[in-house]
């Protein structure tokens, strides 16, 4: 009884670092838009925010496996998840808390050092929290306890742009924009940062500890599930961030349905919006201790609930200076609503099946964008901006999957997969090479691609060498 209710107090926290690092990571967004004009930043130059970003995540993730492979010792086993969080927390805030003096050195490249220390931060919290919450509770539900985190992960994305827009236009603007207006907006975040720290600190989460020695060396790349997996994370990511990055530049395309940008950014917003509504059905679907009348129900309110928040909240812009609620008329985003009753109906056929469900969202994500890739139009639009909701299951399901069963090896593996996250910067880069030469339509080829390995990883690649034995 007692066990239930501090795994249940510890997963309420856990939720909210979830949140704030989608938060964040998604505030890039907005920092490419901001410093180009207050430093008149080319393209390339302002490239480097993403790449400064998520080159942390490869860099500190392999520094990571480097220490723990070279001597045999997992920082993270020696000193317990719980402080590993407490640690990673604190540098995302010395990162944000940076920022104020990268504003007074008025320097783009030290907001890049900056935003280097948080990304750092951030990486680490993901190698402790991700395993943590699978651990964190019962056997055979891991997937339904990462997936409601990621969730909530999904809403600090959908809710990161919207605060950030305020607070640095208008909170902290005196009505010219400067990297001050940045920096105030970082500290405030910095200050959050921080004060989770403590609360982690001084909280009763459990550490969970493995105090077993680790073999110097690869031993790590001895488990199957882990080593096919670090490709699945590479090609999943890759490809959400592929579809992400030239949604908007698809359905600005003439062929396709010729939208002004300001439109088809909006639009964007439906496509990550989706992988809210799909991780947090998930919560439900993958949840073995649900009976399934409950567990439907739940699924279809949670969807319908969080399809009109998102529809509501990105009706929110700027107008003439102000803020004013201008959602996109409702008949052009009705046909949405049949591929969220799509996702259900997937979800009930995975019968709460990591495995089962990557393979069914990933065979259906595979046909909405090889139809993106042939098709013209109202339909094109639709299947693209719908992929989202078949994206949403993929990192906790491939995450859980290929850290079952590791034990000692548990948050060495965790930072090979977070190393994986590099996908989302090379796919990309092939995808805007194939536009050059061909076309966009052409270009999502490499996101077809993507999830014909997912297919594999679902079907067979997730399997240890024992059971292959």
């Amino acid at each position: 009884m007692n066990t239930k209710k501090n795994y249940s107090k510890s997963f309420s926290l856990l939720t909210s670092l979830f949140f704030m690092w989608g938060f964040i990571t998604v505030m890039n967004d907005i920092l490419i838009n901001t410093f180009k004009g207050v430093f008149d930043l080319s393209p390339t130059q302002r490239a480097l925010i993403q790449f400064s970003f998520f080159g942390a995540f490869f860099i500190i993730s392999l520094i990571y496996y480097l220490i723990s492979s070279s001597s045999g010792k997992d920082p993270i086993n020696k000193i317990g998840y719980k402080n590993g969080m407490a640690i990673s927390l604190l540098i995302c805030g010395i990162g944000c808390i940076s920022f104020f003096g990268s504003a007074h050195l008025n320097s783009y490249y030290s907001f890049l050092i900056s935003l280097f220390i948080l990304a750092s931060g951030v990486t680490l919290l993901q190698i402790c929290a991700n395993p943590y919450a699978t651990i964190l509770g019962n056997k055979g539900s891991e997937s339904s306890r990462l997936n409601l985190a990621q969730g909530f992960n999904s809403l600090g994305t959908t809710l990161g742009p919207i605060v950030g827009t305020i607070l640095i236009y208008k909170v902290f603007s005196t009505g010219e924009l400067n990297a001050f207006s940045i920096s105030k907006t970082y500290l405030a975040y910095g200050i959050i940062f921080v004060a989770l720290a403590l609360v982690v600190k001084f909280s009763n989460m459990p550490s969970f500890q493995n105090t077993e020695k680790i073999e110097s060396g690869g031993g790590v790349f001895k488990h199957r599930q882990l080593t096919l997996g670090i490709l699945a994370i590479f090609f999943y990511v890759g490809s959400e961030v592929a579809i992400g990055s030239w949604i908007v530049e698809y359905l600005k395309d003439d062929t396709i349905v010729g939208m002004t940008e300001e439109n088809a950014s909006y639009f964007l917003s439906f496509f990550w919006g989706g992988l809210m509504i799909g991780r947090l059905m998930a919560s439900y679907a993958l949840n073995v201790e649900l009976a399934k009348s409950k567990k439907y129900f739940s699924m279809a309110i949670v969807g319908l609930i969080v399809f009109f928040g998102i529809y509501l909240v990105t009706g929110i812009k700027m107008h003439e200076g102000s803020f004013a609620f201008h959602p996109v008329p409702f008949g052009n985003i009705a046909m949405y609503l049949a591929f969220i009753a799509l996702c259900f109906v997937a979800f009930i056929l995975g019968e709460g099946k990591a495995s089962k469900s990557l393979v069914i969202f990933s065979v259906i994500n595979f046909i909405l964008l090889t139809i993106a890739l042939l098709a013209k139009g109202q339909l094109a639009f639709i299947v693209i901006i719908s992929t989202g909701l078949f994206f949403s299951i993929g990192w906790t399901n491939i995450f859980s999957l290929a850290i079952n069963n590791l034990g000692k090896y548990t948050s060495q593996g965790s930072s090979l997969l977070v190393m994986a996250v590099v996908g989302g910067a090379i796919l990309p880069m092939i995808q805007s090479v194939i536009i050059e030469k061909v076309n966009v339509q052409t270009s999502f080829i490499i996101p077809i691609i993507g999830m014909l390995y997912l297919i594999f990883y679902g079907i067979s690649g997730y399997k240890s060498n024992e059971i292959i034995k």
